[in-house]
């Protein structure tokens, strides 16, 4: 009965993200000129996520979370290189360098899910209430985390409903991993931290590499700036109050 309970909590945090589309269910037509203030928006979100996860993270191991930063960062690279040489890539209706973007924005939320799914079920290892509390805390969490994944793949052309259905997919690892988390709880604490600190390292690469340039492209820097810059802070701090 625990586990069951600990499944269906890590389930609830991935049906939440999947409401991070749905400001775009009231908008009837994205235009691409958005894209720049939609890619700063993500970038912010994804950097103040990324410091939550590196803090999180360091309370676990600081070595082990820097290791798992590095990683992380390592394999976007290596992954982006690989993705780049399939210039036909199609996702849905999206092809090209759209498609490459919705792919690598995807991958990576979902592997964050991972450590988030072991976050939950070391959580109700220790105690019932505390897995309880982490797991609503995560689920609202994840709210602004479908945001981004929603602001990478509306403008480009694809559907409210798709990305609201990607959104939830990409969190799907965190009800799948509660469980062993919950039931081997020594083991993957253990592991834990390096999960946390790639999932940092891989956004914190896509960020870099990826959404601020191609944000720069058709937008000014300072408009860049403060946009990425404040849904940092606001993601910072939405994260600080709830955990």
């Amino acid at each position: 009965m625990e586990a069951l309970t600990v499944f269906a909590v890590a389930l609830l945090t991935a049906f939440a993200t999947g409401l991070g589309a749905l400001p775009f269910f009231f908008t009837r037509r994205f235009e691409r000129k958005w894209l720049g203030p939609a890619n700063s928006l993500a970038a912010g979100l994804m950097l103040g996520a990324s410091l939550g996860l590196i803090y999180e993270g360091g309370g676990y191991g600081i070595e082990r979370t820097a290791l798992g930063v590095v990683a992380g960062a390592i394999f976007i690279f290596v992954s982006q290189r690989l993705i780049d040489s399939h210039k036909a890539l199609h996702l849905g209706s999206l092809e090209g360098a759209d498609a490459t973007k919705a792919l690598l924005i995807v991958g990576i939320m979902t592997i964050h899910s991972f450590a988030e799914g072991v976050g939950v079920g070391v959580a109700f290892g220790v105690e019932e209430k505390l897995g309880i509390l982490i797991g609503l805390a995560i689920a609202v969490h994840n709210i602004p985390e479908g945001l981004a994944i929603s602001l990478v793949l509306v403008p480009r052309g694809t559907s409210p409903r798709t990305a609201a259905g990607w959104s939830v997919f990409s969190s799907l690892p965190q009800p799948l991993m509660a469980v062993p988390a919950f039931l081997f709880v020594e083991t993957f604490s253990e592991f834990l931290p390096i999960g946390l600190g790639f999932a940092a390292g891989a956004m914190v690469w896509l960020v870099a590499a990826d959404l601020l340039p191609e944000a720069l492209e058709t937008t000014r820097p300072s408009a860049v700036a403060g946009v990425a810059g404040l849904s940092a802070i606001a993601m910072v701090v939405f994260m600080l109050v709830l955990l």
